[in-house]
């Protein structure tokens, strides 16, 4: 098995697929890069639409991907904007159906000029509605 990627090569990932973002409303490029349990690392870009409700979050997309292809357990995710933005409520919450039991899912957020904090999906989401709670 292959040595998996360290954060900073996940945040390089995920900048790399930035650059394929379709951002034409907004301006705003988004890159994910996700690494499953297996070692496989998932990337994503947001790609919007001129009916904005549409429009798919990077973080969404890489999860999507991964799911299709048999993957549901994951480490991280690095995301990068340019401001180092964390991700939506909406990508909380789905980065949190897959976090899981602990909520210990590393978030890595990344800015354009190199700056990079961690958390995991629980600090981002705290209390959030989680599978167990369906009963």
């Amino acid at each position: 098995m292959s040595r998996q990627p360290t954060d900073r090569q996940l945040v390089e990932m995920a900048c790399q697929v930035r650059e394929r973002a379709y951002a034409p409303y907004s301006h705003f490029p988004v890159g994910a890069a996700l690494l499953g349990r297996s070692g496989q690392v998932y990337t994503g870009c947001n790609v919007e639409n001129a009916s904005y409700p549409l429009a798919t979050c990077a973080e969404r997309t890489a999860i999507t991907k991964a799911v299709s292809e048999g993957e549901c357990e994951f480490e991280a995710i690095a995301v990068i904007t340019a401001t180092g933005a964390t991700p939506c409520g909406a990508c909380r919450q789905v980065l949190r159906e897959f976090g899981g039991p602990n909520g210990d899912l590393r978030v890595i957020v990344a800015d354009t000029d190199g700056h990079i904090r961690t958390f995991t999906i629980a600090e981002l989401l705290p209390a959030g509605f989680t599978p167990d709670q369906l009963g």
